[in-house]
């Protein structure tokens, strides 16, 4: 096989173009959908610590077939032009298959976090914030922005409210951007989102025997090897969810300073306290330096959440994961993928995997257009009339309703459950269709590319609807 390497857009490319001949799209609407649309690259000055710094950021435009385009934005000191036009047409793919009406699109501020007090990453957010703005590359009804690696609620909210400052007579501000604080118009659910969608894609695969006796596996999550790579927002609510409601069994953990490896299971919360308050996994119970080592053990799951590029032509020979499922956006590199489909290995692709993010975003926009909380209305008119059911029911057995689950079936749905029901429903429709499309034609080789071809077939019916 070939040593050649490929960059994380090559990459993303290299998947659509397998998938845009299978679907059979005409080559001059391929190569519209396959183009970003546009790169803007913006430079501005913060004065900070007695002297003038220069910081660099991007925001791509991949499609605007549906508007407003949809991407969160990462703060990192590597990102680069060609990642952030990766992640953009990532997200145009992505919301297609789970049919969030966005476009795709990405940012990122080549930034590291870590140097910087809070105050002054507040004074260089709130100027980036102004330079995408005076751009319209943030505007509810044009590009919402998300967190992304190095960002989260707090960035969001310092985002949305210079957004706010800069135009006060709007009536939506607040869905200019997604991921905020419950407090400053978020929605509950959305920290853990991507992590939550992680879990409900593994139980979707597990409810199909077929795809899991594919990866050499048989019955439930239970008692599942798992190693997961990277404990950050999204690897640790994987991880947490799978250890404490599907029983799994989280062996290793990686991080940047090392890893925690552990047969017999790692307490995730104890874990992540660590982290927490160290900044790292090292001094942890169980610790080693030998990443790799960790990473290529013998587990049934592998759940790389950290960063592309972390699986590649050289270490996927040695990946004894019978499954992966991509949290992070591109971590396997296309050579990295061929070789372990050629193993039988089964990868969910991040293009569904992750796809949990974008999809409580979506509820969050929502909520933000339209001004009320989810469950405002139905709750207690939900709760009336459970109450009502239940006292027929006694009425007619002559015995009373059992206690210990009459207050769950008669209390309202919350925003959260309503959030975690809308999220469960997306990934299991998501994967029964990729599932199926794979299992349709024997030239599709995996879920990768089912997955694609999905996305594809309805991005180009939304072309061909717009006379395109």
């Amino acid at each position: 096989m070939s040593q050649q390497t490929h960059t994380f857009l090559e990459s993303v490319e290299r998947t659509f173009d397998q998938a845009a001949e299978l679907v059979g799209i005409s080559e001059d609407l391929r190569h519209k959908i396959k183009v970003v649309n546009s790169t803007y690259t913006v430079r501005f000055g913060v004065r900070l610590r007695n002297r003038l710094y220069t910081f660099t950021g991007y925001r791509s435009v991949h499609s605007e077939h549906m508007e407003p385009v949809k991407g969160g934005i990462r703060y990192s000191p590597h990102a680069d032009q060609d990642e952030v036009e990766a992640l953009a047409a990532l997200m145009t793919y992505k919301c297609a298959l789970v049919e969030a009406p966005f476009g795709g699109s990405k940012g990122a501020l080549v930034i590291d976090p870590a140097e910087w007090e809070p105050h002054e990453l507040e004074r260089i957010t709130r100027r980036f914030t102004q330079e995408l703005a005076k751009r319209s590359l943030i505007s509810q009804s044009q590009n919402v922005p998300a967190p992304d690696m190095g960002t989260g609620e707090r960035e969001m909210a310092w985002i949305a409210d210079e957004y706010k400052r800069l135009n006060p007579s709007e009536l939506n501000p607040w869905a200019c951007v997604t991921g905020k604080p419950a407090n400053k118009g978020g929605i509950r659910g959305r920290v853990e989102a991507t992590g939550r969608g992680v879990q409900y894609a593994l139980n979707e695969c597990f409810r199909h025997p077929e795809d899991i006796k594919y990866a050499g596996m048989e019955g439930s999550l239970a008692g599942k090897r798992i190693v997961v790579q990277g404990l950050g927002n999204v690897g640790y609510h994987a991880a947490k969810f799978l250890s404490e409601e599907d029983d799994a069994l989280i062996i290793g953990v990686l991080e940047r300073d090392g890893a925690i490896y552990n047969e017999k299971g790692i307490d995730i919360e104890a874990l992540h306290s660590h982290i927490m308050e160290h900044g790292g996994v090292h001094g942890f119970a169980d610790f080693t330096d030998d990443v790799n080592g960790v990473l290529e053990s013998d587990c049934d799951i592998l759940i790389p959440a950290a960063m592309e590029g972390v699986i590649t032509e050289s270490n996927a020979p040695r990946i004894k994961a019978k499954l992966i499922i991509e949290a992070a956006n591109g971590p396997i590199t296309f050579t990295a993928d061929q070789v372990l489909r050629d193993r039988g290995v089964l990868i969910i692709p991040d293009l569904y995997a992750n796809a949990g993010g974008v999809t409580v975003s979506y509820f969050e926009w929502v909520k933000n257009i339209g001004h009320i909380r989810f469950g405002r209305l139905q709750r207690r008119e939900h709760e009336r009339q459970t109450k009502m059911m239940v006292q027929a029911i006694e009425e007619m057995v002559g015995k009373p309703f059992p206690v210990e689950i009459l207050d769950q079936l008669v209390e309202g749905p919350t925003e959260l459950a309503l959030v975690r029901s809308g999220l469960d429903d997306v990934m299991r429709e998501g994967y029964q269709q990729i599932s199926k499309k794979w299992r349709s034609d024997d030239r599709i080789p995996d879920l990768r590319i089912a997955a694609m071809m999905i996305a594809l077939e309805r991005i180009a019916d939304s072309y061909h609807s717009l006379g395109i």
